[in-house]
């Protein structure tokens, strides 16, 4: 972990002197808040376009800063320690810290008045009930997966195995229901296929182990099983009324997955790499267009790999990945893709108690919920950035997506406030998508032609089809991680948590490269034991009979 120190300095250096202060410029009676997201971002150029029009319509200027070189309960703990908090926070696991620090404004007597009911109108109070901390009080809210009107979703922002799409075209776009199909694909390829066109080699299989994204190798039996993204754990609905937590890391399903992968990296399919690899040498890797196939979510490489593709041309050459709904045995339903939103309380949009104006940042919040605002913040500027047609739909030249795809462009133009609060679906006009995304017009006129010729292959109009989920409302519970997100070692379900963690990040990588691998296996089962997983797990259904009976609640 940096110093305090020298943390502080990185910070005032990002930001400017006085950057955290909140106060207004006389000049131009624009209030300048700070923000910090403790996820890795693109600062924008100070007079960036339409966060000056933002500026105008609501009298705050938000200068935002991202996380880097930390992870966030490491950058969290040095702006608490150091006392340098912005205006407004997203403390990601870092988020209880902040909590327990006393750092942060509740925003109950903000949602109790109708001149906030913009935000309010975020969840129904039964789901607000979620956001609710020990001491009664409710201190930020998650802004993705809101869903205004009508659902527009075209992407997939969530895990999967994915794959480029010139090995499925190189295959005749074959239907891949299991691990064992997805796995043999890759090798099949491979041996006809060795290098890229300019010479890179091919990787057919890679995974990350670094950190909190170790999930890209850790979770993948949950799914395979059929099972939602819960995230730490299974939930079992054999009693729906009376649904029971399950452990997915010592199901046979765990110990078939596991053993598919080291014979994988036995036959030389696979990175060798893998296990020491750092993020930013993963996202190289799948930007040069080398990887053939990883299991990942799409909001953890799409939004750098994908601009990065276009940018080489590789996307021309179908290096871009669409994700497969794989599980175990064939037949199996899975539940890779949740429609509808997926509610994770376990951080958010916070304003800390160094805003010298919290009524001012929260009608802010407020503020940037109405329509014009989000149209600026995700379609642009009308005229420059998109156009009307007759009928009142929105769409782009290509000139306008060219632009938008160029980082100069976007650093100097677009501003999204992206860590802070959002709707998805369709806009209120009741005719186009809150994003440019998620119009269907948009949407394909946006996609390199590989990938156009992949979803006409299968006849897909959204990523999610790819998946072949069904589409079902999750329970009042799901996902479980929104819970498990924040525990600490306060608790023995908490230590336990945390030792797990650290017994799956040492022996993941060595069961996968063992030259034994049921002795490994054998070897990592007796430490995972060590770890008493039944303290998490009887923590874990403690929680989840609460949310259960809040879910039964009016």
């Amino acid at each position: 972990m940096k110093s305090k120190k020298i943390f502080a300095l990185t910070m005032a250096c990002m930001m400017g002197i006085g950057a955290f202060a909140g106060c207004a410029k006389k000049k131009d009676a624009i209030t300048n808040f700070t923000m910090f997201a403790c996820m890795p971002g693109k600062e924008i150029n100070d007079g960036n376009k339409i966060q000056e029009e933002i500026a105008k319509l609501t009298g705050v200027r938000v200068k935002e800063s991202w996380l880097t070189g930390q992870t966030a309960a490491e950058a969290v703990g040095s702006i608490v320690a150091g006392g340098d908090l912005p205006d407004f926070i997203d403390g990601g696991d870092g988020s209880d810290a902040l909590y327990e620090a006393g750092c942060l404004v509740a925003w109950d007597d903000y949602l109790a008045k109708p001149e906030y009911s913009n935000l309010k109108e975020l969840y129904t109070d039964k789901e607000w009930e979620l956001f609710r901390k020990a001491d009664g009080k409710i201190y930020w809210a998650n802004v993705f997966n809101n869903t205004y009107g009508e659902s527009k979703a075209t992407g997939h922002n969530d895990e999967a195995f994915w794959i480029q799409v010139r090995v499925l075209e190189w295959a005749n776009y074959p239907k891949i229901e299991t691990l064992d199909e997805y796995f043999d694909l890759l090798e099949r390829y491979y041996a006809e296929n060795k290098e890229n066109a300019d010479g890179t080699k091919i990787i057919p299989y890679t995974c990350l182990c670094e950190d909190w994204r170790y999930f890209c190798i850790e979770n993948a039996p949950q799914f395979l099983d059929g099972y939602p993204n819960d995230g730490s754990v299974i939930v079992n609905l054999t009693d729906y009324d009376k649904p029971t937590i399950v452990d997915y890391n010592t199901t046979p399903t765990a110990k078939k997955y596991f053993a598919k992968l080291n014979e994988v990296y036995n036959k030389g399919l696979m990175d060798p790499d893998f296990a020491i690899q750092t993020y930013d040498e993963y996202m190289a890797k799948l930007s040069s267009g080398a990887i053939l196939g990883m299991c990942d979510q799409w909001w953890d490489f799409a939004f750098t790999v994908n601009p990065n593709l276009q940018a080489s041309g590789y996307d021309l050459l179908g290096y871009n990945y669409v994700p497969l709904g794989l599980t175990i045995e064939k037949g199996m339903t899975n539940h890779w893709h949740t429609y509808g939103d997926t509610l994770n309380s376990a951080s958010g949009c916070a304003v800390t108690t160094s805003c010298k104006d919290p009524d001012k940042a929260f009608t802010f919040l407020n503020r940037i919920l109405e329509q014009d605002i989000l149209n600026l913040r995700f379609w642009g500027i009308e005229g420059e950035d998109y156009l009307v047609d007759e009928n009142g739909l929105f769409y782009r030249t290509q000139e306008m997506r060219d632009n938008w795809a160029d980082s100069a462009f976007t650093a100097s133009h677009v501003c999204s406030y992206s860590y802070m609060p959002q709707w998805g679906g369709t806009s209120r006009d009741g005719k186009n998508a809150m994003s440019p995304g998620e119009q269907t017009s948009e949407f394909f006129a946006t996609l390199a032609d590989p990938l156009v010729k992949c979803f006409e292959a299968y006849g897909y109009t959204t990523y999610g089809d790819f998946l072949g989920s069904p589409v079902e409302e999750m329970g009042f519970w799901f996902p479980m991680y929104s819970y498990s997100n924040n525990m600490s070692t306060n608790t023995d379900g908490g230590v336990a948590w945390t030792k797990m963690g650290e017994c799956k990040h040492q022996w993941l990588p060595t069961v996968v490269m063992a030259a034994d691998f049921d002795s490994a296996w054998n070897d990592y089962m007796d430490a995972y034991k060590a770890c008493k997983p039944e303290d998490f797990l009887a923590e874990m259904q403690t929680e989840l009979d609460r949310r259960v009976e809040l879910g039964k609640s009016a």
